[in-house]
């Protein structure tokens, strides 16, 4: 039994005895195969490491080390030196000394394949400390960011109020704006405190060609030979790994400064929310009641069709372009022009949450197909004021590298992007299973939407800690499955 106290009506304290959570019959199972008499010794436990753990190079030592951190943690006390009790058992599984990932796998996945082949950890409106209609722009949350693995960074510059130097704000909102050159001094001194693979910088750009000079020119100084840039359209992306320590700018060839123009998107809207709703629980209400679909319209990404332009060419300053490493835009057309791979060239292709919404009905195996070569960017449709986020996994099934995310925000959708990218020694990259990156033998790509064979059902039982935990079924088609899918059972991940 232990206490705890509650303040009741500002005005007094109450104290409730809560009962000590007991272990449940299958940890119990569990710790009578690996201990003699009770007691968990040293040995027993560096066998459950390897046998039921699968830390297949776990030592003595490593044994050793948990029960000096479990006596730290006052889990055990000076009456159990000889090993675990079950009590102590059960309550190591569950510290963070017992992680649902083995840390010491680190970076263990290829990095020598291109961008292309990788799931990348991506903000959107990098800069925003809040919401976006009225919050401040700041770095503090670029450098955030880039503290949790994040390895894509969105910036939208816009000219001052004396069109003589370039901040970065929320377009059309009360943002209050940061200058752009705080926010590349902060890249560039916390870029690779956490992982040491590529930082890429999306520029969402609403400037002069004067401007795009001076934009060029704070890139150029602040990032140096950081800096990986081409002078044309790539052929093929470079890898992770020959990118280290290297910023790459992604953007496209601008239209005139401030040109209108116009995103339609008739029908993405109605019947969206619904399924997300049902399937992550509801993040705001009141912001969302506010508001109907008439209203539900994009933010106006810069990443319109004006790709081959010969107007945007020539508005553009030449020093600027030259910065360009990842070439964005839709081009003419719709949307099976936008998805059309060009064998030449690879570039960068951006879509709100609703188009890909509507894209994955008509053109999913298109989708899939664009993005074995090129980077798809998927970002929150604009009604999101609340700095809210969408259901990841309908990207990454369809092979979307950058999945773009209010990292500032909050909710389970937020969760799931989080621990993806505890994967792979947490660096900002995550290979795409093979599923997603290779054509079949008649050059047949994966189908998202076919109804496959169900190959095993595995069944999971999750503890959540206090006694309490859930039984669920995973069905594992012979297919690609959520690659954030991590449960243990019998020892397997």
């Amino acid at each position: 039994m232990s206490k705890q106290s509650y303040r009741v009506c500002f005005c007094f304290r109450r104290r409730f005895r809560v009962l000590a959570a007991e272990a449940p019959a299958d940890v119990k199972n569990l710790f009578n195969r690996y201990s003699d008499n009770g007691v968990m010794s040293v040995e027993n436990l560096h066998r459950f490491l390897i046998e039921v753990q699968k830390e297949e190079n776990a030592t003595l030592e490593d044994a050793h080390a948990i029960m000096n951190n479990l006596h730290d943690l006052k889990i055990l006390n000076i009456f159990h030196r000889r090993g675990l009790h079950l009590d102590a058992f059960f309550k190591y599984l569950f510290a963070d000394i017992n992680p649902p990932l083995n840390s010491k796998l680190g970076i263990h996945q290829d990095m020598n394949a291109p961008l292309s082949h990788y799931f990348i950890y991506t903000g959107h409106n990098s800069y925003l400390t809040g919401n976006q209609l009225s919050s401040d722009c700041s770095d503090v949350p670029i450098i955030q960011a880039l503290h949790r693995g994040v390895r894509v960074i969105e910036l939208d510059i816009w000219p001052n109020s004396a069109k003589d130097d370039v901040e970065v704000l929320h377009g059309g909102t009360l943002t209050t704006p940061v200058a752009l050159i705080k926010c590349l001094k902060s890249i560039k001194e916390h870029a690779f405190t956490v992982s040491e693979y590529p930082v890429v910088i999306t520029l969402e750009d609403h400037l002069t060609t004067d401007l795009q000079a001076k934009t060029a020119e704070m890139i150029t100084q602040t990032f140096g030979d950081m800096l990986f840039s081409s002078d044309s359209c790539l052929k093929e992306f470079p890898s992770p790994e020959s990118l280290k320590r290297r910023v790459l700018i992604s953007t496209k060839p601008p239209k005139e400064y401030l040109q209108a123009k116009e995103v339609n998107e008739t029908g993405a809207t109605k019947g969206t929310d619904q399924t997300d709703t049902e399937a992550w629980g509801r993040e705001v209400s009141d912001i969302k009641a506010r508001y109907n679909d008439k209203d539900d319209s994009d933010e106006g990404e810069a990443d319109d069709s004006d790709e081959e332009d010969p107007t945007s060419q020539q508005n553009t300053a030449p020093e600027y372009k030259r910065l360009i490493a990842i070439h964005a835009g839709k081009g003419k057309g719709g949307l099976s022009d936008w998805l059309r791979v060009d064998p030449d060239k690879v570039r960068r292709l951006s879509l709100s949450e609703q188009e890909l919404g509507k894209a994955v009905v008509t053109h999913g195996k298109e989708i899939i197909r664009f993005t074995q070569r090129n980077i798809l960017r998927i970002y929150p449709k604009g009604i999101r004021f609340d700095s809210s986020n969408y259901n990841p996994f309908n990207a990454w099934t369809h092979g979307a590298q950058m999945v773009a995310f209010n990292m500032q925000g909050y909710g389970r959708s937020l969760w799931l992007m989080h621990g993806m990218f505890r994967g792979n020694g947490g660096c900002g990259y995550v290979k795409k299973p093979d599923i997603l990156l290779k054509a079949g033998p008649n050059n047949e790509v994966f189908d998202p939407e076919a109804n496959l064979p169900v190959k095993t059902t595995l069944k999971v039982t999750v503890f959540m800690g206090e006694g309490w935990y859930y039984d669920f079924e995973h069905t594992h088609f012979d297919a690609y499955s959520p690659p954030d899918f991590y449960a243990r059972v019998d020892g397997y991940t």
